[in-house]
């Protein structure tokens, strides 16, 4: 199975001087673990988690005042629609997150997370579980 056929398609795309809180609001809207921030005259193509946002308010800071480019990754592994799951989820596990911004000829074309590779995995495991020997 390949990253296409589980990535989510809708990305949530916010500027670098987006509030912590108006990005959290967004991805509370959305249901959605991740923001794709775009910095076309800075950084380029980021990610903000809500784990950046969670770890942002846990030091005391002030969502209503911190930005988004403050506590967006930049250097980022980007996954395309070609790979397997299971290089994803390789590029997860040794890169220690949770989400891959998947890019189609330099543009952001979804998001894959942990649970999107779950969901697709899962059934396939109890499919083969099921099989009579």
């Amino acid at each position: 199975m390949l990253v296409r056929d589980a990535m989510s398609t809708v990305v949530l795309t916010i500027g670098p001087d987006h509030t912590l809180r108006q990005a959290a609001a967004l991805m509370s809207t959305r249901r959605v673990g991740a923001a794709v921030v775009l910095d076309p005259d800075g950084t380029g193509i980021g990610i903000l988690t809500e784990r950046d946002v969670l770890n942002s308010v846990g030091l005391g800071q002030d969502p209503d005042t911190e930005r988004a480019h403050a506590h967006t990754t930049t250097d980022v592994v980007f996954a395309t629609p070609s790979w397997t799951l299971e290089e994803a989820a390789t590029a997860m596990t040794h890169g220690g997150f949770r989400h891959l911004i998947v890019l189609d000829r330099g543009e952001p074309a979804g998001v894959v997370s942990v649970r999107d590779i779950i969901r697709c995995w899962a059934p396939q495991r109890q499919r083969a579980q099921h099989v009579p020997a």
